[in-house]
């Protein structure tokens, strides 16, 4: 058996050996198989990479012949490239330390052995979207994500609230996950497959603008804003923080998130030859950057603070696929990974460490007491504000650089939402970490540093987020750019339909003025936050408290209010109708109606057939001179016929 298919089956057993047994296999033996699972396909991963890097050329593994339909072909198999090969590396080494985390975190409750067969089960679905070689293997991994993440955010299901919670996240990614399914219906009409390799090749005797071409990339798109929260479908993802943080983690950083722009980039050549709908993408992405930006300089609850977060640099990352940077923004999902993942772990290390409080008004002073938390904390922190030298510097930057080069009002934007992302970034660190303790005796008095289990990924994190920027240089320190330069073969279509792809370079003064900018509004953003919430000298008032512009955008601009409105509240009252009024007196009148007609007849014949002698002589006399009746009356009209001419 090939390693590459190990690679997938590996976290499939660990889930179903957890997922049978959790019952019976003990917390001790369920956290290492989980673990275990995810490093085994970490280690299939580096034997892949080198396979794919001594043949230089996509290896494809088909697993079995699948579907034939007509001449229509799908099977069953993988393709490893340069693309799924860097998504494999920050999958499994990142969901390997988040699995160990989960150890840790985790280890008490009573569901252990369940929760660390659901991060298995989520594993193998998003291992077999980014490995399939066609969209219908991606379309099982879209869909296996997205249940994972219903059971992950509801795990702990006796609260109300956090099975809403998840409803709404499965809900929101089905109406995407239309869009995408009629995008791959389109694609089996015009190209008579869905194997990557087919479909592109195909694709480039396309022309740039091609009608076609624009509603296939349109409805993958619908599919990829549900799936990587871009407005409109993007208010799940706030609330898919009931679940616990290290799925916040797998959720929000390496995975489920990343989905939609890396189908994206595995489609580059359909949006470049679909322009209209990059610049769709563009701005949607500015939009949902902006928007949740400022949504995340009011929040309290630190995962909250981290969502918002995520959905604004997922914005960022579709604002640089929709200025065909592809590669940059492919950077940002990489960079985001490992930053991300970080500050959502040592937001789960302050959570245990707090006894369960997530809200940084009762927080504050804890750099002295959780000091490998706080320090994490910190890298994170200045990596996803893009201050130089970490990883959220230059992934940012580039995507900046790209956006200047397109749109300056859209680079405006764009750099007022990267001010506002660091201004929030260290209002969260300040308020959580400076100043005096603002909770209760009892929460100080167990104040702890997490276990090595938690804080090892931790530092692996913060040391990734510290040197994880350096595989994509600036052209203007004249280092090679090892991701774009990897990257390169898969946009062999994209530069086959558009001669222009990828070949102005932005000037060196530009970028250093650019890089300037960039580095300078950070700074600025820090100390303005700083100024404000250093030592925490200014600690958010209570909610009732909150007035204005600032209630409508801390209550997020009530948009899920407006969706209930426009949305669920209709289709409730229209329920309501159909249960009131057309169910009982439509549908079932109409099949009560057919039952009562038939028990009429029956009970008509019934009384036909009651065993009277007499009545049944008097019936056959009836019946006899019936047909004779009708037999005369034949003959009779025979004889008339016939003595008139009519044949």
């Amino acid at each position: 058996m090939s390693i590459i298919t190990l690679i997938p089956l590996f976290p499939l057993i660990g889930f179903l050996i957890n997922g049978l047994g959790f019952r019976k296999i003990p917390a001790s033996l369920a956290g290492p198989i989980g673990v275990g699972a995810s490093l085994l396909s970490f280690i299939g991963t580096v034997i892949a990479y080198t396979q794919l890097t001594e043949t230089s050329q996509p290896v494809f593994v088909n697993v079995f012949d699948w579907i034939t339909v007509g001449t229509l072909q799908i099977n069953f198999s993988f393709q490893i490239d340069q693309l799924s090969i860097i998504m494999l590396f920050v999958i499994t080494g990142v969901g390997t330390l988040i699995h160990m985390y989960s150890m840790g975190y985790m280890h008490d409750d009573e569901g252990y052995g369940k929760f660390m067969a659901f991060l298995n089960l989520f594993l193998f679905s998003m291992l077999l979207l980014v490995m399939g070689s066609n969209y219908i293997v991606m379309f099982i991994g879209w869909e296996g994500v997205g249940l994972c993440s219903y059971l992950l955010i509801g795990f702990w299901n006796k609260n109300t609230e956090y099975g809403n919670a998840a409803r709404k996240a499965f809900i929101m990614n089905r109406i995407g996950d239309l869009g995408f399914l009629i995008g791959i219906f389109l694609i089996i009409l015009n190209f008579g497959t869905v194997e990557y390799a087919e479909v592109f090749e195909q694709a480039k005797g396309l022309t740039v603008g091609d009608s076609t071409i624009i509603a296939i990339t349109g409805f993958l798109f619908i599919g990829a804003m549900g799936k990587s929260a871009q407005i409109p479908l993007y208010t799940w993802l706030p609330d898919a923080m009931a679940g616990p943080t290290p799925v916040s983690a797998l959720i929000h950083a390496a995975t489920m998130v990343t989905s939609g722009i890396y189908m994206i980039v595995r489609s580059n050549i359909l949006y470049t030859l679909a322009p209209e709908t990059l610049n769709l993408v563009a701005w949607i992405g500015v939009a949902t950057a902006v928007v949740a930006a400022t949504i995340g300089i009011f929040q309290n609850d630190i995962k909250k603070v981290l969502a918002y977060s995520t959905v604004s640099q997922l914005g960022y990352m579709f604002m640089g696929l929709g200025v065909s940077a592809y590669t940059s923004g492919f950077f940002h999902v990489i960079t985001h990974a490992f930053f991300k993942a970080l500050l959502f772990l040592a937001a789960g290390s302050v959570i245990h460490a707090m006894s369960g409080e997530q809200d940084i008004r009762r927080m504050g002073g804890l750099w002295s007491k959780i000091r490998i938390t706080a320090i994490t904390f910190l890298v994170g922190t200045i990596a996803i504000s893009g201050v130089f030298p970490l990883a959220g510097f230059f992934s940012k930057d580039e995507i900046l650089a790209h956006v200047y080069e397109h749109n300056k009002l859209m680079w405006v934007l764009a750099l007022i939402g990267s001010m506002m992302t660091a201004f929030y970034m260290f209002r969260l660190f300040f308020l959580t970490f400076t100043g005096s303790f603002r909770g209760t005796h009892e929460q100080e008095h167990h104040l702890h540093e997490s276990p090595a289990s938690m804080t090892i990924p931790l530092i692996v994190l913060a040391v990734l987020s510290f040197i994880g920027g350096f595989i994509g240089m600036p052209e203007v320190f004249h280092t090679p750019h090892f991701l774009a330069d990897f990257l390169n073969p898969i946009y062999e279509g994209s530069k086959a339909v558009n001669p222009e792809f990828g070949a102005h370079p932005i000037e060196h003064s530009t970028e250093w003025m650019l890089m300037g900018i960039s580095l300078g509004a950070a700074l600025i953003a820090i100390f303005v936050a700083y100024t404000q919430f250093g030592g925490s000298k200014n600690v958010p008032v209570e909610d009732s408290e909150i007035t204005g512009v600032q209630k409508v955008i801390y209550n997020k601009y009530y948009i899920d209010e407006i969706y209930w409105a426009v949305f669920v509240n209709p289709v409730k009252r229209l329920s309501n109708l159909f249960v009131s009024v057309f169910e009982p007196k439509g549908f079932d009148g109409i099949v009560n109606g057919v039952g009562k007609l038939v028990n009429s007849f029956s009970g008509l014949t019934r009384r036909l057939q009651a065993g009277g002698t007499g009545f049944y002589l008097f019936a056959m006399v009836i019946s006899i001179a019936l047909f004779m009746t009708i037999n005369l009356g034949y003959q009779v009209l025979e004889t008339i016929k016939a003595f008139v001419g009519i044949k």
